[in-house]
């Protein structure tokens, strides 16, 4: 088992310390590796290496971990080696720029592993079946092409459910992901199973949700000061933070069949449209 974060916070707000806060309290689930992927504009920071989340993480290293939206990870090691190759969050540069965090286990790996050189032309450098995972969403994600509002490169929400989608019909296993999709926001999922934890929480600003701003600071147009997704109760450990809910797998994949109810997603798909105002962008989480 491991243990997993992500946080996204208002723009100019560092979410490493954040970050470092929820892997410390996510401690007990991997004491393998950790590691730090944060996003400021179009720019990745990371630190990652074995060792416990205090021994990674020195003073300078969180200095330079810039930005208000990042995931993080500790590592158990269940697959692959304890190389320090295979800390994570890992990272794949097309399509957008991908950093991802799993917690679980596919018990197909070996036969996505090689279908991921076979068929999708992707290499994977590691034994780690979380880069496996990582490659099967980036492919799928990749296929959907490319979509632009006024001439600017702009991420459809469509095509991310879509490429979850065929996650969950790819990969056989129990597993949750927590993935930042540079310069979008943060992506988290489960199993269509929901065997891993997986939880959403927020963290209200000083001057409280409902301060008559004009501008929203947050998906969901309320002043809120971070949102965060993260296994068990590292999101509402903090006195400051509360838990939102569970974030719920797809429902509808029925004992034996591979095939998604189209119903699951498409409630996701408006619940995640409300959050951003009915825009069909993914500018935030």
């Amino acid at each position: 088992m491991c243990g997993i974060i992500g946080v996204v916070a208002q723009v100019g707000q560092p979410v490493a310390p954040v970050i470092y806060d929820g892997l410390t309290v996510l401690q007990h689930r991997g004491q393998d590796a950790a590691g730090i992927v944060t996003c400021e504009g179009e720019h990745l920071y990371q630190r990652k290496a074995n060792g416990l989340v205090r021994d990674v993480f020195q003073q300078r290293h969180m200095d330079i971990l810039l930005g208000h939206m990042g995931v993080g990870h500790v590592r158990y090691p269940t697959a692959g080696t304890s190389s320090c190759a295979e800390a994570q969050p890992f990272y794949t540069n097309s399509p957008h720029g991908i950093s991802l965090a799993h917690n679980g286990n596919l018990t197909n790996a070996d036969e996505l592993r090689k279908q991921l050189y076979n068929e999708d032309l992707r290499h994977v450098n590691t034994g780690s079946d979380s880069e496996v995972l990582m490659n099967i969403f980036a492919h799928e994600l990749l296929k959907r092409g490319k979509m632009y509002i006024e001439d600017k490169l702009r991420l459809n929400v469509d095509d991310v459910f879509h490429a979850v989608s065929k996650v969950h019909e790819r990969c056989r296993g129990g597993y949750a992901i927590v993935s930042m999709i540079t310069g979008y926001g943060i992506l988290g999922f489960r199993d269509p199973w929901g065997i891993r934890p997986l939880i959403l929480g927020r963290r209200d600003a000083e001057n409280g949700k409902d301060d008559g701003e004009k501008e929203p600071v947050s998906p969901s147009g309320a002043s809120r000061d971070l949102h965060s997704v993260s296994t068990a109760g590292a999101a509402a450990d903090d006195g400051d933070l509360c838990l939102f809910h569970d974030l719920s797998p797809p429902a509808g994949r029925r004992r034996g069949s591979r095939v998604l109810r189209k119903s699951s997603l498409e409630s996701e798909r408006r619940r995640l449209r409300r959050l951003l105002g009915g825009r069909k962008t993914a500018t935030a989480a």
